[in-house]
């Protein structure tokens, strides 16, 4: 059995429902699944102002070296301005020790991303973590054509082949659609079934 961690930063709820999807189409290829956020790097009292969402069931991870016991590593964050999240840069940023010994090296790793509009940075967003997780030597998985919803157009759908996505409209109204999870839970279970032939 593969373990599999989802690692995500969400704010104001979209990513963290993408977030269990992922994790619930890991489990369902037999996965065994860890769900976990990344340390807010704003102040609560700002956080709270702007309307962050700031209860979740999911813990906090401890630190970068918990990565490591894991066979793959699916990491979702909203996009900022065509990249990742803050947030989750800094977690990242704080892996060097990682990095440097090649910790993660063939591990299995995806992504996923929630953006404002259509054209708001989720693909950009996609490759800022796809190149971390490059980075880091870890083996990409991402959202193939297998997974036919993302092909439709009459509706706004997420999905690229680079990861699951999703679009969350100007003012954080739209939640993830059942394609959109769809292709989250279609993610979560094409990487963990890669781990299983990896490490199984």
């Amino acid at each position: 059995m593969s373990k599999v961690l989802v690692l995500y930063y969400s704010t104001y709820g979209h990513v963290e429902r993408m977030a269990e999807a992922v994790a619930q189409g890991a489990r369902e290829a037999g996965a065994e699944v860890d769900i976990r956020r990344v340390p807010e790097t704003v102040p609560l009292e700002i956080a709270r102002a702007n309307h962050f969402k700031t209860d979740s069931p999911h813990p906090v991870i401890g630190s970068p070296d918990e990565l490591t016991a894991y066979d793959a590593i699916v990491v979702g964050t909203p996009t900022r301005f065509g990249r990742m999240a803050g947030q989750m840069a800094a977690f990242w940023d704080g892996a060097g020790k990682l990095w440097a010994t090649g910790a993660l090296h063939n591990k299995v790793g995806g992504a996923f991303t929630s953006s404002a509009t259509q054209h708001g940075g989720n693909e950009t967003t996609l490759f800022s973590i796809l190149t971390n997780l490059l980075h880091f030597g870890m083996t990409i998985v991402g959202l193939d054509y297998g997974y036919q919803q993302q092909m439709g157009h009459e509706e706004v759908v997420g999905g690229a082949p680079y990861g699951a996505t999703t679009v969350a409209g100007g003012t954080g109204e739209r939640m993830p659609s059942e394609a959109d999870l769809g292709g989250a839970h279609y993610l979560g279970a094409r990487v963990a079934r890669t781990a299983a032939k990896l490490f199984g």
